[in-house]
């Protein structure tokens, strides 16, 4: 091939990567997006709003999340590293498969490096088995 050629290709792949790079950028801006799953829902979090101690999380969850009226609720950073612990007490009747009101309070500190972590709300399983296995991952970021 021809050097204009191959100097015309180059700058094709690199348009298309630059296109493809600043899409990619501008979806993973702060976008706030309202959690709702099947079985979790109303919940006043949203994905990648700013965060900070003490946080009251309130929302609807169907009855078998829970075991004896409650579910655990896990803050991490951006490592993974559990930096906080809650329980998320039923507000009615759990003993049911629709949905019901919880609320719980995370009591944490900003941790010294990265912005961003994510709050874990845990279907609790006594039994153990991974099919009783079920979380809602929801992105925050510290301020």
């Amino acid at each position: 091939m021809k050097k204009p050629t191959i100097l015309i290709i180059i700058i094709i792949v690199l348009a298309i990567i630059g296109f493809s790079l600043l899409f990619w950028c501008s979806s993973c801006k702060n976008n706030l997006t309202q959690v709702e799953t099947g079985d979790i829902t109303n919940l006043n979090i949203a994905a990648n709003q700013a965060i900070s101690s003490p946080l009251t999380i309130t929302g609807k969850a169907k009855g078998p999340w829970f075991f004896e009226a409650s579910f655990p609720i896990v803050l991490v950073d951006w490592d993974g590293l559990i930096i906080a612990e809650s329980i998320a007490q039923a507000e009615g009747d759990w003993m049911t498969e629709g949905l019901v009101p919880f609320t719980a309070t995370l009591k944490f500190t900003k941790p010294a490096y990265g912005e961003r972590g994510a709050i874990i709300l845990k279907r609790d399983n006594p039994s153990g088995l991974p099919a009783g296995d079920a979380a809602v991952e929801i992105p925050v970021i510290f301020k």
